[in-house]
């Protein structure tokens, strides 16, 4: 038996890696949770199981899960350097939140690596799932960075790093309980080798491919980006969901806008990315999937240099004042002000210090935009 390895037990990695691992039985996985412990011991108490609900419009499917075999804490680094050291496993996956890898996510691959090497436990396949543009060579920059010279050697020679591209909308629970639910939507684009082997996720429709660059572009800018957009100018309006945000004209009118804009800078067919703007349409307004635009907005200051802010100067290189991006830039220094969603997020302290001049923010979260008078005026 092969063993599929994760980092960061949530409601994502078991709608999404799970399920799809979930479709080969000679896979089993063992997930660690990222700092918290509850999760694994709420997962343990239930032997793993819990059931997927996939949230259509008007119905529930239920979907038994069954391919999670053991739930560990996080902060149980033993145990995690233990499962790090067997030769059977041979793919870790990560969905840690796009903050964590600029500390959380490196030094735990080290020290799991490091265990790895000293026990000749072989090669290894990483996958991170979160939402970073070019997640494998990224993960990798900042793995090697930390190795000591040997260690450095060895990863090299013994572990790739996948890049991948993830989409399926999963809300938070309302409901206690280690259930999850999600929409019937999924997608998974990978591209990279594996060493010592992976699942057959293909059988449950994961593509891989040479470049999963377009894929991802599509992705952070339509579907993230659109989210970011309703997250801040939807909450500002008053709204609390995805789904009454997409039912507001004006918020559609916004969002049309911003993708006209984040179109442009996508290198996919312009039919097949109005294709996925009515699919995005369609999904959003899914009334009975309660994706909480406070949940988007979390951590805005990590997420607006990788969805909002490549449209914004791609534009402004291009001579054009662009409406939808200077929208969403606005809302989110609003949102630092005290409007819509409340505010949660782990890096805002040093914006919250420049939170009445948009220059001073600017300075911080883009400098080489910092000068762009013109773009300054179309800011509160």
């Amino acid at each position: 038996m092969k063993h599929h390895l994760h980092l960061g037990l949530g409601n994502f990695f078991r709608a999404h890696q799970a399920w799809y691992t979930g479709a080969d039985p000679t896979w089993d996985i063992t997930a660690f949770t990222g700092r918290s412990p509850d999760l694994a011991a709420a997962l343990t108490r239930q032997n793993c199981r819990y059931n997927l609900v996939v949230r259509g419009p008007s119905e529930d499917r239920i979907e038994p899960q069954t391919a999670i075999k053991t739930a560990l804490p996080g902060t149980d680094l033993a145990a995690w350097c233990s499962w790090m050291s067997r030769p059977s496993v041979a793919v870790l996956t990560l969905t840690v939140t796009e903050a964590a890898y600029a500390d959380f996510v490196p030094r735990r691959l080290i020290a799991g690596l490091t265990a790895r090497r000293a026990a000749g436990a072989g090669p290894i396949a990483i996958v991170p799932c979160d939402n970073i543009p070019a997640n494998g060579s990224t993960t990798a920059r900042a793995v090697t960075a930390l190795a000591d010279p040997a260690l450095a050697r060895w990863i090299t020679d013994n572990v790739t790093f996948v890049t991948t591209m993830v989409d399926r909308i999963t809300p938070r629970n309302p409901a206690p309980g280690v259930d999850v639910i999600t929409e019937s939507f999924t997608e998974w684009i990978l591209s990279g080798d594996f060493p010592a082997g992976r699942p057959t996720w293909e059988a449950a429709g994961a593509r891989f491919v040479t470049d999963v660059v377009p894929h991802e572009t599509r992705k952070l800018l339509l579907l993230n980006g659109a989210h970011t957009l309703l997250a801040y100018a939807g909450s500002a309006l008053g709204h609390t969901t995805v789904a009454s945000a997409v039912a507001d004209p004006t918020c559609r009118t916004w969002l049309n806008e911003w993708w006209d804009e984040a179109s442009r800078h996508v290198p996919l067919p312009a039919p097949e990315l109005l294709a996925y703007r009515a699919a995005l349409l369609t999904r959003f307004a899914n009334p009975r999937i309660r994706h909480t635009l406070a949940q988007i907005a979390t951590d805005g200051s990590q997420k607006l240099p990788i969805r909002v802010l490549p449209v914004l100067r791609a534009e402004r290189s291009a001579g054009r004042l662009p409406t939808g991006a200077i929208r969403i830039l606005a809302s989110w220094i609003n949102h630092l002000r005290g409007t819509g969603a409340p505010l949660n997020d782990t890096a805002a302290a040093p914006y919250l210090d420049r939170a009445s001049s948009s220059r001073a923010i600017l300075t911080l979260l883009a400098p080489d935009l910092a000068h762009d008078e013109d773009l300054l005026k179309a800011l509160p």
